[in-house]
């Protein structure tokens, strides 16, 4: 199927739906920039995530509004938000729940009870993930992948619209835990968060010495937010797109016969399948908030390096040189033809 077979078939997608999401995504991003300065990056991203059910993983030092953004979110889109601060004695039990003995008020016979987690919300913020041991992180991974919890051999599903946006502080600061590599290929972005200009900063400072306070409403609610992810997995993709995804996901791979020599000297694996995926999905949520009608190459090169810089492992000899993931990604989007 060529890319104009795409177009053709989507028609099929209802236009009227695409330019009310791409509205709504902009009155999104609006009110969220009455309370995050500068970060237009940062929001985009979250948005896709939100779009396309999925999880995100944010990396920057503290202080660079990343508890606020993902605090801002659950407002914008009217979701259930829950915050769990992981420390170095957090407990899987603290964050997915317990069963507890509760005494019936009618019969004095006691019973067990199940008292759910934080983990029971739409959008939970799991804040400093990597200040926690690989034990409690792991707690994390069934509730991300299969959206449910398992307390003494019960399951318990978590609501339908559920996302998981965790923050993490570079792995250089002290007190950190490097994340397990099953667990971050869950999440489908991860993203990178920078010191804002010094025009940006001077707002921050004014807007938050001041007595005022900035509000922001909702634009979205829950149900809405599941009718969108359900608009973007309907998006068209051609045959050709795909295989650009595929092909750019397999250029990572050292031992793929495709793969070029410099990622062969400096990754030591690439990214998984998953990756392909999102990348997919990613330009899918691109193409229906900005009002396109079928996902496209600017889509998935658009997403590419916030769905591979957390896939890829850089060797030794990339750390003795300093070279970094990003530079890989950069360079695989250059080298990798479109077709």
């Amino acid at each position: 199927m060529s890319q104009a077979t795409s177009l053709s078939s989507a028609a099929e997608v209802p236009v009227l739906a695409i330019e009310q999401l791409a509205a709504r995504r902009q009155a999104l991003v609006d009110q969220l920039g009455r309370v995050i300065i500068g970060q237009h990056e940062i929001i985009e991203n979250s948005l896709l995530t939100l779009f396309a059910g999925g999880h995100a993983l944010i990396t920057g030092v503290p202080g660079l509004a990343k508890t606020l953004l993902i605090r801002s979110l659950g407002q914008v889109v009217d979701l259930k938000f829950s915050r769990i601060q992981f420390t170095p004695d957090l407990m899987p039990s603290d964050i997915t729940g317990t069963d507890i003995l509760e005494e019936d008020p009618e019969t004095g016979r006691r019973r067990q009870v199940f008292l759910p987690g934080p983990v029971f919300a739409n959008l939970v913020l799991a804040d400093e993930i990597n200040r926690t041991p690989p034990k409690t992180q792991a707690a994390m991974l069934e509730t991300m992948q299969e959206r449910q919890v398992t307390v003494g051999g019960k399951t318990y599903p978590l609501p339908q619209s559920f996302h998981v946006f965790a923050t993490q502080n570079p792995i250089e600061q002290e007190g950190t835990y490097v994340l397990p590599e099953a667990q971050a290929d869950r999440f489908m972005f991860c993203l990178n968060t920078t010191y804002p200009s010094n025009a940006d900063e001077e707002r921050v400072v004014r807007q938050t010495t001041g007595s005022g306070q900035a509000v922001i409403t909702p634009v979205m609610t829950g149900a809405e937010l599941l009718e969108a992810q359900q608009l973007v997995r309907s998006i068209p993709v051609s045959d050709e797109v795909i295989r650009y995804a595929v092909r750019l996901v397999a250029r990572t791979r050292p031992e793929d016969p495709s793969a070029p020599a410099y990622v062969k000297e400096f990754i030591r694996w690439g990214a998984s399948p998953r990756a392909s995926q999102y990348l997919v999905l990613g330009a899918k949520a691109r193409a229906a908030t900005t009002g396109k009608l079928c996902a496209d190459y600017e889509g998935i090169r658009f997403v590419a390096r916030q769905v591979l810089r957390h896939r890829i492992n850089p060797n030794f000899n990339a750390r003795a040189q300093k070279v970094t993931v990003e530079t890989l990604v950069d360079r695989l989007l250059k080298d990798v033809p479109i077709q």
